[in-house]
């Protein structure tokens, strides 16, 4: 009467050990899958049966691991997608504050020189009206003062120019971040695609 349990035994006993071992083999997906989202490692199907010593079949059959691997796939997807934001925000609040700087020291600039302007046009007005009443050394000191912000003038007008270039070249570099950031957000996209379609051909090729 016993002998026909000692086969229902070992059908338990082998059923829970398979059991565990798919446990055990799930457990270890999920670990390398949280490893690689963390490092922010490309997630293959190859790259995740190597690691976590699991058979491409046990991936894209069990449907416990394929959930497994499509999440942690979406999960990395979406970190991609935030860090290249974050890295598009800091460039560009970079290049903005730049920008700003530089018009703002290109309005001083021309504020500085406008003003210049008028004091040397007051001080030649008085040059012309008073040169009677003015002494030699009065003119002499008049003529110095107006030949140094005529150079300061021209240094200004120079550092105007200086400033402009450096404005236009922030706004170029603003340009061609935002055309980078586009030309990887679609590798991305080709990237998913890419993905998705080798998932397809694997499991075509196991059904096969």
């Amino acid at each position: 009467m016993t002998a026909p349990a000692v086969p229902a035994a070992r059908t338990s006993r082998a059923l829970e050990a398979r059991r565990q071992k798919t446990q055990a083999s799930l457990a270890r997906v999920k670990d390398v899958l949280d490893q690689m989202v963390k490092s922010r490692t490309p997630i293959t199907m190859a790259a995740v049966a190597r690691t976590a010593d699991v058979s491409r079949t046990f991936l894209y059959e069990h449907a416990d691991a394929r959930a497994l691997v499509d999440e942690a796939m979406n999960q990395a997807a979406g970190r991609r997608v935030q860090d290249r934001q974050t890295v598009q925000d800091e460039l560009e609040a970079s290049w903005r504050e730049r920008a700003l700087n530089t018009e703002a020291a290109l309005k001083t600039a021309h504020a500085e020189i406008l003003a210049q302007r008028e004091q040397i046009a007051a001080l030649i007005g008085q040059v012309r009206d008073l040169r009677s009443e003015w002494s030699p050394e009065d003119i002499a000191r008049i003529i110095t003062d107006n030949g140094n912000l005529k150079k300061r003038v021209r240094e200004l007008t120079a550092e105007g120019k200086s400033l402009t270039a450096k404005l236009s070249a922030a706004r170029d570099n603003v340009r061609f971040t935002e055309k980078r950031i586009a030309d990887l957000e679609v590798q991305l996209t080709e990237q998913k695609h890419g993905t998705a379609l080798e998932g397809i051909q694997g499991t075509n090729f196991l059904t096969t």
